[in-house]
């Protein structure tokens, strides 16, 4: 079986842990703490970072844009017959949303207004470009769920976790993208895809000292 390791908070092993999922690809996960990482780890990973994948026969894998393509060439695709241009298109949307996750981690933790309108500048860019590519949805292709959806979903998944605990809404002047927030948090994806305690461990790690929401 693949197995996945992981801390359990990381937007990069969900967007990984999502596409197995919707290829219905049994796999495990194995997490590590982050602050403390294990000599083992170290050795598998020449970057020591998340995720990692042992592959069922044993091969290592690591940067989670290589393992999603990884996962690409040895499973069913999630679309049928889509052409060499189109799938170009969706890696091309993929990158629009993983070249953000590091970037929303930073909003999430931020220590103060100001920090925050900042960051969130950076990630209305991104959601700005959806907004116009989206058409009638529910999905970001139309009526299926794709690639691109599982790409943005580690994104969508956390930012309506941060409202739900804080009010602030990342989506607010986006509606389009608020719909399809709402369908990818619809389909199961996003509970399969990460631990039971994520939340507790998401509030643990962007929760915290978040007081200045309240005034």
């Amino acid at each position: 079986m693949i197995k996945i390791i992981s801390f359990k908070v990381c937007p990069f092993v969900q967007r990984v842990t999502a596409l197995l999922e919707a290829k219905n690809v049994s796999f495990e996960v194995e997490f590590i703490d982050m602050e403390n990482i294990p000599q083992w780890f170290a050795e598998l990973s020449p970057n020591a970072q998340v995720p990692v994948m042992i592959t069922e026969d044993g091969q290592t894998l690591f940067e989670s844009e290589a393992i999603v393509e990884y996962i690409e060439e040895i499973t069913p695709p999630i679309e049928a017959d889509v052409s060499p241009e189109q799938r170009a298109k969706d890696r091309a949307w993929g990158y629009q949303a993983s070249n953000h996750y590091l970037i929303q981690c930073a909003a999430l933790r931020s220590p103060d207004r100001e920090t925050l309108a900042k960051t969130k500048e950076k990630l209305d860019e991104a959601f700005s470009k959806a907004e116009k590519e989206l058409g009638s949805g529910p999905f970001f292709k139309g009526e299926k769920i794709s690639n691109v959806d599982i790409a943005w979903l580690p994104l969508l998944h956390r930012a309506s976790l941060f409202q739900r605990y804080t009010c602030f809404d990342f989506l607010e002047s986006f509606p389009k993208v608020k719909a399809w927030q709402e369908a990818i948090m619809k389909t199961g994806l996003v509970e399969k895809s990460v631990s039971r305690d994520f939340e507790e461990a998401f509030q643990s790690v962007y929760l915290m000292n978040k007081s200045f929401l309240e005034s």
